[in-house]
């Protein structure tokens, strides 16, 4: 137990006490009056109905969170990482192969023991809330699904990255940089193409009245717009959302059939503008460049640290290596990972409100505001977030603070 493990367990522990004094000063606004101009998201009963369902799910936050800690104090105490990495080292002497499976242990371990959690939240409060329409075969599907993408996908990037720290050395982070780049830009591209037929239908928009208003407005803002799809969404849940991938030819503009479902058409065209806001914006190009660069920085200081055997004597595993080194590194890490969190939830928020404008300037405000209200009311959110989760959490502003945005002459 050197110097390294106590600094780990304290960044554990004092990342556990911020986030559930942070869920607790946000529980604490479930009950405040609904804020002025939303009075009609929610009547008194459907109002009542979403405060019960933010408390259940900040109880079984908390349970999950404490679960989750306690469970990596005991590998930490306990020696479970050098259980791990003896498991692994009895198996191959194979330095890539060892790390696999090192990581694989560890992945597929940790979605078994937390998988009731995720069961749990799908079945039981999703379902009495009545959002889940998920069947049990397909919730342990997409588990395996997931895994197979990760162990393959995952694999082969891990696989590369230790090729190159065998055989760059030191310099293997700006290999493996180039490589995370390429990939991202290439899933940005292509993960509608590639990954979500792995999970999801996706059918072309039906011509229609819908299309027509949707093209109409694309024409009129110079948006060319080729793929407009329909992914059945609520084969999962009730929730609506729509979302933009990609970017030159390979754009595409994806919409939930339980938007369409949820909305007029007008509101959904104002959704589809708000998309396009963040388009026009450069919003998807700034995103991807940050991500980059965040991974530059990232694998950079991972350089630094990956060598030194005390990361891996920190986390309890006696011969150190690449696999025990990285743990260790992404716990280290992670308060720069908050930081840098923050940053890019700011300005997340920032270019919410940008492509509100945009929507508001190109088409129209108020089939907007309805549009965020009926989403609203649908997912049963919280309307009266405390401004510190806020800050810490949100991606996006909150409804009340969209609205007056909106509103705005």
């Amino acid at each position: 137990m050197n110097t390294l493990f106590y600094i780990i367990v304290a960044i554990l522990v004092v990342q556990f006490i911020m986030e559930t004094v942070l869920d607790h000063l946000n529980a604490k606004h479930y009950n405040d009056p609904i804020p002025e101009g939303l009075d009609d998201v929610f009547d008194k009963d459907e109002y009542q109905k979403s405060q019960a369902y933010k408390k259940t799910t900040y109880r079984f936050g908390l349970a999950t969170s404490t679960f989750s800690l306690v469970l990596t104090l005991a590998f930490l105490f306990f020696g479970g990482f050098e259980w791990v990495n003896q498991i692994a080292r009895s198996l191959t002497d194979n330095t890539i192969a060892m790390t696999l499976i090192f990581f694989g242990i560890i992945f597929i371990g940790n979605d078994l023991i937390t998988l009731p959690f995720s069961y749990y939240a799908t079945f039981v409060i999703e379902e009495n809330f009545g959002f889940n329409k998920t069947t049990k075969k397909l919730f342990f599907m997409d588990k395996l699904k997931g895994w197979a993408m990760m162990l393959v996908v995952g694999g082969l990037i891990l696989t590369l990255v230790l090729w190159f720290y065998g055989w760059a050395g030191d310099s293997f982070w700006i290999y493996a940089w180039i490589l995370v780049a390429v990939f991202t830009l290439f899933m940005n591209l292509f993960y509608s193409k590639l990954i979500v037929p792995m999970f999801n239908k996706q059918t072309p928009l039906e011509q229609g009245s819908l299309k027509a208003k949707i093209e109409t407005y694309a024409k009129n803002v110079g948006f060319e717009l080729q793929h407009v799809f329909v992914i059945d969404g609520s084969k999962r849940s009730t929730k609506a959302n729509a979302y933009f991938s990609g970017f030159g030819k390979e754009k595409r503009v994806t919409l939930y059939d339980t938007l369409i479902k949820d909305l007029e058409e007008e509101e959904i065209v104002a959704v589809l503008a708000h998309e396009v806001g963040h388009y026009k914006k450069n919003h998807i190009i700034y995103n991807l460049i940050a991500s980059i660069l965040l991974t530059g920085v990232t694998l950079f200081i991972l350089s630094l640290f990956i060598n030194n055997p005390e990361v891996s004597y920190a986390i309890g595993v006696t011969t150190p290596s690449f696999h025990a080194a990285l743990i260790g590194f992404g716990i280290l890490y992670s308060p720069i990972s908050e930081i840098t969190g923050l940053a890019m939830n700011h300005l997340s928020r920032k270019f919410e409100y940008q492509a509100d404008d945009y929507a508001k300037d190109t088409y129209a405000a108020l089939p907007l505001i309805t549009a965020l209200k009926k989403l609203s009311k649908n997912s049963l959110s919280n309307l009266t977030p405390h401004p510190a989760y806020v800050f810490m959490h949100y991606s996006h502003p909150p409804l009340a603070k969209r609205m007056a945005n909106l509103k705005k002459q």
